[in-house]
């Protein structure tokens, strides 16, 4: 029985292509592609001439079966997408599922990838992190989609078409905040690859200089939610540090052992002494 390989293709930089997948598309019976003309400009590249078929979001289930016909007949098949893994917000499911099914061996042929490449260089906290795709065209759709994700305490992963990107970081603001930390990466391993990391606020007002053209293929990442773990730890720090020094004080040593903002550890701060104080209060008073 022949195989199924999913290939992993370039993002934008042919060097990137592996010996291996190479040597795959050159010796399968087809190629299952995304974009036929796509996949035909880098077939040429490397000069192989396997056929290819259209396999894409549209045909899908009807190519399907014929696709693990072809398997089960021992013709093996490749599947790629236009540029990097498949299966990641680019079709292939089904062909994966049916050919379990009928026991056809599925074998990863790994390589580039835009979700990886982004976390490589974020320099936010990917021991943890989710992938959430494409980002809802509409505004209100949008909206509540970010609104889905404020408690998400791991990085986020996105992908943006350019000409919506700059409403999509203005709508994460707003439901976000303005200090998230986000990395934009745009154009990765291309020739106009640029990678930005900062607050939201920041970010915005870059791409409204026209210092991050809104071209090319974005991905996004979102810094998570501070976890509850780590709210209590640092209203634990100021309990500590309020018994014995007064706000301001205890904000400022509190800063220089959690590396949280001064502003936001004082405002806390006074917040923990009020609770404090009404609680002491209303032990006190015998009407209450």
């Amino acid at each position: 029985m022949a195989e199924l390989y999913v290939v992993a293709t370039p993002i934008g930089n042919l060097g990137d292509m592996s010996d291996r997948a190479r040597r795959v598309l050159g010796e399968v019976a087809i190629i299952a592609a995304e974009d036929t003309r796509r996949t035909g400009k880098l077939l040429s590249a490397f000069s192989i001439s396997t056929r290819m078929i259209a396999y894409h979001s549209h045909n899908e289930e009807t190519v399907t079966s014929e696709l693990v016909e072809m398997l089960l007949q021992g013709k093996s098949v490749a599947l790629v997408s236009d540029a990097g893994t498949p299966l990641i917000s680019d079709p292939g499911f089904p062909l994966i599922r049916a050919s379990i099914i009928s026991g056809i061996k599925v074998v990863p042929i790994p390589g580039p990838s835009s979700v990886a490449a982004a976390i490589s260089v974020s320099g936010i906290p990917v021991h943890r992190f989710t992938f959430e795709g494409f980002i809802p065209a509409r505004s209100r759709a949008r909206r509540i989609f970010f609104e889905s994700l404020v408690g998400e305490q791991r990085t986020m992963v996105f992908f943006e078409a350019p000409h919506r990107v700059r409403e999509s970081l203005q709508d994460l603001a707003e439901t976000m905040g303005a200090e998230r930390q986000v990395t934009i990466c745009r154009e990765l391993t291309k020739v106009y690859e640029d990678v930005r990391s900062g607050k939201l606020a920041d970010l915005i007002e870059e791409m409204a200089a026209g210092k991050i053209p809104a071209q090319g293929e974005f991905v996004l990442l979102v810094a998570g939610n501070p976890s509850t773990d780590q709210q209590l730890d640092s209203d634990r720090l100021l309990r500590e540090l309020l018994s014995e020094l007064p706000p301001t004080r205890a904000a400022s040593l509190a800063a220089r052992v959690t590396g949280k903002p001064r502003a936001t550890l004082y405002q806390r701060a006074l917040e923990l002494k009020h609770h404090a104080w009404t609680k002491n209060n209303k032990a006190s008073d015998p009407g209450i």
